[in-house]
């Protein structure tokens, strides 16, 4: 009766799509895909960021050497998450192949929003892909053609809605600067940190708002929470490795984690609501060097260093703005470590800690897929 059933199961529509190895769950489109897209982002424009910071402190042709890697991460980005978008739900090689045509289109047209377009239309690109793929003798041909071109005419329709929902985040945001530091500090520090850690670009999201001054402070002290904060009460699950890739990574790297429990986004949550506010109303700290680096936290040390540059020679922006440049004092220096690197640190790991006793968090929670 078993064996009878199974085989009624295995006719038709769903024996077609399990032999083409195409899966509708939660497990392979939201925790497999996003991991993937998050890895894939990893390793071209975040890594590109890291050799791009270093670049910085080498003078010569070794220096520009760097920055040009850098760049070429930069217009790859798209293309290398879809591709591991692809790889992580198990897309035949025709079909992984032509994903990076259309994340190079889904990511160029998305804007802010960018990896999430890339996301949402890899995925679709990997269905129809799939359902054509080794059915036809001619599958070099027909397999990459309908993946690329059906990837990339969706994205022509979808991606750019995405990027105008991502941007128009940045209307919370500026309404969040008009108000007062200290409630500015809370709102702008929180909701800039999140984005951070969700697929979307919030580098990309504070250019376009030229968030600079203490509304950029208050965005890095958020961005650098996420991170940090995230690095240091994960540590348990994934050592050194962790500590690395996600504090001077991305954060984004636990998005599948935390769609499978949100609740373990508090401890960095709560670092970034305290931390907002110190920044603004104690130490005064302002970002007043470019403003995509209000966006980026510690991700390459691409927030701290964008706070020193606009210290010592303030991006046009910044100027434009009304602000100038500094000679940084002793308190101006700990005030940055302080928000950046230390309480971030020390405040999520007794949150943390807290809620693992409390039975709230479990080992292997935050262990990275």
């Amino acid at each position: 009766m078993s064996n009878q059933k199974n085989s009624q199961e295995l006719t038709g529509f769903k024996k077609y799509m399990q032999e083409q190895n195409i899966e509708f769950s939660w497990n392979r489109i939201g925790i497999q895909a996003l991991g993937g897209m998050a890895h894939g982002l990893f390793a071209s424009l975040l890594i590109g960021t890291i050799i791009s910071t270093i670049g910085m402190f080498i003078p010569g042709t070794a220096g520009e050497f760097l920055a040009e890697v850098a760049g070429y991460t930069r217009e790859i980005q798209g293309a290398a998450m879809a591709i591991a978008i692809g790889y992580s739900v198990g897309a035949s090689p025709f079909v992984l192949y032509s994903l990076a045509t259309v994340g190079f289109a889904a990511n160029s047209l998305g804007g802010a929003g960018g990896p999430l377009a890339v996301y949402f239309i890899a995925l679709i690109a990997v269905f129809f892909g799939k359902l054509v793929s080794k059915r036809t003798p001619v599958d070099l041909i027909v397999t990459p053609s309908v993946t690329i071109l059906i990837g990339v005419l969706v994205a022509k329709f979808l991606a750019p809605p995405i990027g105008r929902a991502a941007s128009s985040l940045g209307g919370i945001i500026m309404w969040a600067t008009d108000q007062q530091p200290f409630v500015m500090g809370i709102l702008v520090s929180v909701i800039v940190g999140i984005i951070l850690t969700l697929p979307i670009s919030s580098a990309a999201v504070c250019a376009a708002l030229g968030l600079v001054g203490l509304a950029g402070g208050a965005a890095v002290a958020g961005c650098c929470a996420q991170m940090v904060g995230f690095a240091v009460c994960s540590y348990r699950e994934n050592k050194m490795n962790g500590l690395v890739s996600i504090g001077i990574g991305t954060s984004m790297l636990l998005v599948p984690n935390l769609l499978k429990k949100p609740v373990l986004w508090l401890p960095a949550v709560i670092a970034s609501f305290i931390t907002g506010p110190i920044a603004t109303c104690i130490f005064q700290l302002q970002m007043n060097g470019t403003p995509i680096s209000s966006g980026m936290g510690t991700c390459g040390l691409v927030g701290p260093i964008g706070v020193i540059t606009g210290w010592l020679s303030p991006s046009d922006i910044a100027l434009a703005a009304g602000m100038s440049g500094v000679h940084p004092g002793a308190l101006d220096w700990i005030g940055l470590a302080l928000i950046c690197v230390i309480l971030p640190g020390v405040i999520s790991l007794v949150v943390s800690e807290l809620m693992r006793k409390k039975g709230w968090i479990s080992m292997g929670d935050y262990k990275l897929v």
